[in-house]
């Protein structure tokens, strides 16, 4: 085995990243992030599966850096990929921070998609919060500081959740820290390993740091970012939680809270911010379900999720850069100075709604099956709904008020030839992985790289049932749009703060904490005020008693008790002077 070979791909964006921190010169810069996906691709395509490649004992601890298999494989291949397409998507720009950033970032996720023990997950899982968080902080505004430091707190909390997690495996499992799958509550630290990965999977009501940070991001952040936090956590929870039921309803909760607030919101990165929580919700339900196929479901939804909100989100970042909004209520009309990405949008557009012969359909199906086939007819049923929602907020509401609409009046020019280049890119991969398998293309391939590929590639999803489900469902879904918009009963997109969880913390808990912090201002001048009067207060008595004019000098007692102390040593000394001969 060459040492090329045991070298972890993630490993390779990493020092490319840093090499970014002391690389003056854009075009230099710039290759290095084109050049370095596509040595890790060519890497992992030569890399032998299912052998530790890299190992290390340290302190008794089996750490394992360097491991493939088909779950980590599919996951750590789109990671690449995406990787690749940010960097094309960058090259209008010069910003070394971003450059640095999002290679480091996109390394550290892959990297973690191939160790084979908790601490070394550990190691890369903080990597990613850390060098993630500059995505954030560089559009520089007093809000995206804020947002970075709340993304930056909640996702630290979660790395200390994953290493208070591993801990447990160790002292409770005799030294056994290997990734591998658990049974929540056999030990304590698996409840702090499921929230630790719920945080970075943006569980309800641990989802609040999502649609706070990645709106605030930069236009090349929102995009970078959308592609690795969310699907790095799917990948733990399928190789540690698969078929643990709690997930189900996790799941498939997160495919329906997320519509109504994507609905009424006016920004429409934050729209996306919201889809990006319901797309998850899929992928966690089926690792609830756990069966081959549901997992199989789970790897395809994240690779092909990955491939088109990354172009939505690309789609509204040259928005975002051509008329600096991304408020529905501002645009509109825009498809006739932005044809080309009014066209990638709606292809990002249709594929996140699944229809068939575009990516979403053939993942999803794989999914809704593996649901039906456990017998899990509430949980069918609330994906159904969740289905309708994603063609209603993402497949409709996002190409329709950015580029049609209403005419805004704004007349600007296409996004640059680079961002073009990366979104025609993605929406090549939407529709290839879409399309019926004709000679070794089109899905087939993606079911050939999936956990379990001889259950992919026996399942077919274009049957006539499958077909007529989903395109029933999706003009119901076009028809009740119409119709709402028709009698102006679409919620109306204005400016406005829209509500979610976040409150309670962000406003009542802050509140609480302001006044705390008022009433210990004042409470600790007037408490250390008291205690230096009364320690003052204190010394002087004792002083007035123990000097020799004092009390305790003077009076019968203190006659007495210096005879009886004169009387004690005399004794003591001749007991001495007797006992010594």
């Amino acid at each position: 085995m060459s040492m090329v070979q045991s070298l972890n791909p993630g490993l390779i964006l990493i020092l490319a990243g840093l090499a970014c921190l002391c690389l003056p010169y854009q075009r230099v810069r710039q290759a290095l992030t084109l050049i370095a996906p596509l040595c890790a691709i060519g890497l992992l395509a030569t890399t032998p599966h299912d052998t530790d490649l890299a190992t290390l004992n340290l302190m008794g601890l089996d750490l394992v850096f360097y491991r493939v298999d088909n779950l980590g494989g599919i996951f750590g291949f789109a990671f690449l990929i995406a990787a690749f397409l940010n960097a094309i998507y960058a090259l209008h720009q010069d910003s070394w921070i971003e450059d640095s950033s999002a290679l480091i970032y996109a390394g550290a996720a892959v990297a973690a998609c191939f160790v084979g023990d908790f601490v070394s997950l550990f190691l890369f899982w903080e990597l990613t919060a850390l060098s993630s968080v500059f995505l954030i902080l560089k559009s520089g505004t007093q809000e995206a500081y804020g947002a970075a430091m709340r993304y930056l707190g909640i996702q630290v909390l979660s790395g200390v959740l994953l290493l208070y997690g591993a801990a447990q495996l160790y002292v409770m499992g005799g030294a056994d820290i290997s990734l591998r799958a658990l049974e929540l509550g056999a030990d304590p630290g698996t409840y702090a390993l499921l929230v630790a990965f719920g945080i970075k999977a943006a569980f309800p009501l641990l989802h609040n740091w999502l649609q706070d940070s990645y709106p605030k991001a930069t236009i090349v952040g929102a995009v970078v970012l959308s592609a690795f936090t969310t699907k790095l956590a799917v990948y733990v929870l399928a190789r540690v939680f698969p078929g643990e039921n709690v997930l189900i309803w996790i799941g498939a909760i997160m495919t329906i809270f997320p519509v109504f607030f994507a609905v009424v919101e006016n920004d429409l990165r934050k729209v996306l911010a919201y889809s990006l929580n319901n797309q998850v919700g899929f992928m966690v339900c089926a690792i609830g379900v756990g069966t081959q196929l549901a997992i199989n479901g789970a790897a395809a939804h994240a690779f092909a999720h990955i491939m088109y909100k990354g172009l939505l989100f690309m789609s509204m970042g040259a928005v975002l850069l051509r008329t600096g909004t991304t408020k529905a209520s501002e645009l509109g009309g825009l498809y006739k100075s932005m044809p080309w990405t009014a066209l990638f949008c709606i292809i990002g557009a249709v594929s996140i709604s699944a229809f068939p012969l575009f990516s979403g359909f053939i993942a999803k199906s794989l999914t809704m099956s593996a649901v039906m086939k456990g017998h899990y007819l509430i949980i069918w049923l609330m994906l159904l709904f969740a289905s309708a929602g994603v063609l209603e907020h993402s497949g409709i509401k996002i190409p329709y008020f950015a580029f049609f609409g209403h005419d805004s009046g704004r007349r600007v020019k296409e996004a640059p030839f680079n961002m073009l280049l990366a979104m025609g890119l993605a929406s090549a991969l939407c529709i290839f992985i879409g399309l019926p398998t004709i000679a070794g293309f089109g899905h087939g391939y993606l079911y050939s790289l999936l956990p379990y590929p001889d259950i992919a590639t026996a399942y077919e999803p274009y049957t006539f049932e499958h077909i007529l489900t989903q395109m029933q469902l999706l003009v119901l879904a076009a028809f009740a749009f119409v119709l709402l918009q028709r009698f102006g009963a679409y919620p109306a997109e204005k400016r406005g703060l829209i509500l979610d969880t976040d409150w309670v913390y962000r406003k009542p808990l802050y509140n609480l904490s302001v006044w705390s912090g008022a009433v210990w201002n004042k409470a600790v001048p007037a408490l250390t005020g008291a205690i230096g009067q009364y320690l003052t207060g204190l010394g002087q008595k004792s002083a007035e008693l123990f000097k020799p004019q004092g009390a305790i000098s003077r009076g019968p007692i203190t006659d007495g008790m210096a005879v009886w102390a004169a009387a004690l040593l005399g004794i003591v000394l001749l007991v001495s002077f007797y006992t010594s001969g």
